[in-house]
């Protein structure tokens, strides 16, 4: 039994391949009578149902090679359905071609015609550009009356205040007290002390300027040093308000609400870095930073408060020129 089976397996495998060697002989005839304008394959005959299917391939192969003339014509050649040779036409040496010099020459424009276009307003006399200019000017319309922009000088009255020229500010108008025991008599908005500015100008009296002029320059700057280029700017969390201590209800009026403190988060060096109160003081070089200036803070100034004092002032050092008979009250 074994025998045989491999004996018609055997004959199965020479059908197929005389079967596929009929298909690649007729290949030829196929193509040829191929239709003109479409490149489909012929259809393949049916097979009888009851007939094994290897053996109807080998007779369908046996009656194509048959069918096939001796000598097989060529196969007819594919439409092409575009134009092969055309090719766009090369630009001409003088730059653009004849309609888009004739769409150049425009007709000459009249008066009334500038005069009813839009027009940028003239820049005033005095501003020079600059690259930072993000917005540009408002455009009007000509017919419109032109009024001239103004040119405002931005802190154009800040100067030495306090008798000091290292304290850059303003004079301002006497404040007045939301609740008894607030105001300041004679106020001054600080800008800068020392060459370092104050992210939020301050609004306090001249002894607490002159104070924070003071630890600016004898402490800040030589404990920063040149780490991240030196210091460039304190982070001002508060100054002048008209409050309680802590905020609390029935509490005493805080320092703040004389003008005589100022609140600092944080450090901010010249090349970006900036050094914060409550993610610095843990950490290893920047606390030991923080630590030194709160500790010289103590000499100008009255009270310093900071994270290890109390909850609310785990974020910020609180700085006020507030004197007490056994000196200052540092925490």
């Amino acid at each position: 039994m074994s025998q045989a089976r491999q004996q018609i397996r055997q004959q199965k495998r020479n059908i197929a391949a005389l079967a596929a060697l009929a298909l690649c002989l007729a290949a030829p005839s196929v193509l040829a009578r191929a239709p003109d304008t479409s490149l489909r394959p012929a259809p393949r005959l049916a097979a009888p149902a009851q007939q094994d299917p290897s053996e109807a391939l080998a007779q369908d192969a046996l009656a194509a090679l048959a069918a096939t003339p001796e000598v097989a014509a060529p196969p007819a050649p594919v439409r092409v359905f575009y134009n092969a040779s055309q090719r766009p036409a090369p630009r001409p040496q003088g730059g653009l071609l004849p309609r888009a010099k004739a769409a150049a020459k425009l007709q000459p424009v009249s008066a009334q015609a500038i005069a009813l276009s839009l027009r940028p307003p003239a820049r005033p006399s005095g501003l020079k550009a600059t690259r930072k200019e993000a917005k540009p000017a408002v455009v009007q319309a000509a017919a419109t009356v032109r009024t001239p922009v103004p040119q405002v000088a931005i802190n154009s009255n800040i100067g030495a205040v306090c008798g000091s020229k290292e304290i850059r500010g303003r004079k301002l108008a006497p404040i007045p007290g939301r609740i008894n025991g607030c105001g300041i008599a004679d106020p001054v908005q600080v800008f800068e002390v020392s060459g370092v500015r104050l992210s939020n100008p301050a609004r306090m009296d001249c002894t607490t300027a002159k104070a924070l002029n003071s630890w600016t320059k004898d402490a800040v700057k030589p404990t920063i040093g040149r780490l991240g280029g030196g210091i460039s700017e304190y982070r001002v969390a508060a100054g002048y308000a008209c409050r309680t201590r802590n905020n609390q209800p029935g509490g005493k009026i805080s320092e703040h609400g004389k003008g005589r403190a100022i609140d600092i988060s944080g450090f901010t060096l010249k090349n970006g870095q900036t050094i914060t109160v409550l993610q610095g003081w843990n950490r290893k070089t920047e606390g030991k930073v923080l630590r030194s200036l709160h500790k010289s803070a103590c000499k100008p100034f009255g009270t310093v408060l900071g994270p290890n004092s109390d909850r609310f002032h785990r974020d910020h050092f609180h700085l006020d020129t507030a004197r007490y008979r056994n000196g200052s009250y540092c925490r």
